[in-house]
């Protein structure tokens, strides 16, 4: 009896996720002794680093389960770390078979790949980007997000990734391996969580010219280790630079999403940005229209910024063979302004919004068309 109670004390601790991996204990190799001494367990754990910040949540979740077992009244948790042995062998398991460095987001990948771009700065791409992300994830998709916008990132504050300092939270390490901080079931990384300064109240500015921009990018593309993920979008700078020329030559393959305001100058820009990811080699799928007309309470209409922009867009960069579609047009909303000011999307707080009603329509159009497999190389043996 006392064996077969073990053997279920630990199943139930192997099937306790990790927080940050997303992935059960017993599949990580991190559940160690497991003795039963009548009716108490004595269960021991290895985590990946010493330090690790979800180690609290960790215990607590094992020592639940093991508690939950029928036949255990007490539980005693006995944590370690593993060896460097141990989390060579894990980050050899979490690549999958790939080498060091090797990006997993290349043609053969089943995750599609977004970039959302703009011709300006200040169209609330970024804002529109966190709240995409959010409601495909609310949707049951697997979604990462990086924040490619190196010079003026933002995505942390908008998910309300900021610790008690006011600052992005530093990523784990398992060596040379990055876990992205999770928001709301999102995978998120931005250089905002590499600039924190002892003694500083902010986070650093970065005044970095093209090879440092170039190998950031490819750095949270083959050192971020989000798993397998549905969707991973892109929150890219404005305009045509450094970054949307390296994130062609990354990532040719990338679907590229395009916000524009009403208004026409912002639209003629944003045509531009569209014309040369084409030239890169990636599709243009959508134009996402920011700050249109919003209802006032007297049932008037408030277009601060005129009207048509996105529908210009849209057309300007369909083709006889690519019709591109204007996807949502995102009214002007305090409640958007106000959930990326807290931290806290509007697509969850206040889904009835007219902003949060267009975005969700925005998503669910994104989430209906995944990438196929039709002309990738399938990871797969055939069996004898």
């Amino acid at each position: 009896m006392t064996v077969e109670l073990a053997e279920r004390v630990r199943a139930a601790v192997a099937a306790v996720t990790d927080p940050e991996l997303r992935r059960p204990l017993g599949e990580l190799d991190m559940v160690r002794e497991i003795d039963v001494h009548g009716s108490r367990a004595d269960v021991g754990i290895a985590l990946t680093i010493v330090g690790c910040p979800a180690a609290d949540r960790i215990e607590r979740d094992v020592r639940d389960a093991a508690a939950s077992v029928a036949g255990i009244d007490a539980v005693d948790v006995r944590v370690g770390v593993m060896s460097p042995d141990e989390r060579r062998a894990l980050t050899e398991k979490l690549r999958g078979g790939r080498a060091k460095r090797e990006m997993p987001f290349g043609p053969d990948s089943l995750t599609r790949v977004i970039a959302v771009t703009s011709g300006k700065g200040g169209v609330g791409k970024s804002t529109l980007t966190a709240n995409l992300a959010v409601a495909l994830a609310a949707r049951g998709l697997r979604v990462g997000l990086i924040d490619a916008d190196v010079h003026g990132f933002s995505i942390p504050g908008l998910l309300g990734l900021i610790d008690a300092d006011g600052l992005p939270p530093a990523p784990t390490r398992i060596d040379e391996l990055i876990l992205p901080p999770v928001a709301y079931g999102v995978k998120v990384i931005s250089i905002g969580m590499f600039l924190r300064r002892p003694g500083e109240d902010a986070a650093g500015a970065v005044a970095w010219r093209g090879p440092m921009l170039h190998r950031t990018v490819q750095q949270f593309l083959t050192d971020v280790f989000f798993g397998d993920l549905d969707v991973l979008l892109l929150d890219m700078p404005p305009g045509t630079g450094d970054v949307a020329i390296s994130v062609g030559q990354l990532l040719p393959h990338a679907d590229v999403l395009v916000v524009t305001t009403p208004q026409a100058a912002a639209a003629d820009v944003a045509v531009r940005s569209g014309t040369v990811a084409r030239q890169t080699g990636q599709r243009v799928i959508g134009v996402i229209e920011n700050m249109a007309a919003m209802t006032l309470p007297d049932g008037s209409s408030l277009d601060l910024f005129g009207s048509g922009g996105g529908d210009a867009v849209a057309r300007a960069l369909s083709t006889v063979d690519d019709d591109v579609p204007l996807l949502a047009s995102v009214p002007l909303s305090p409640a958007l302004r106000g959930g990326g000011d807290d931290g806290h999307p509007v697509v969850l707080g206040a889904p009835d919004d007219p902003a949060s009603r267009a975005i969700d329509a925005a998503a669910a159009a994104l989430a209906v068309n995944p990438r196929g497999l039709a002309g990738r190389a399938l990871r797969v043996t055939p069996s004898a």
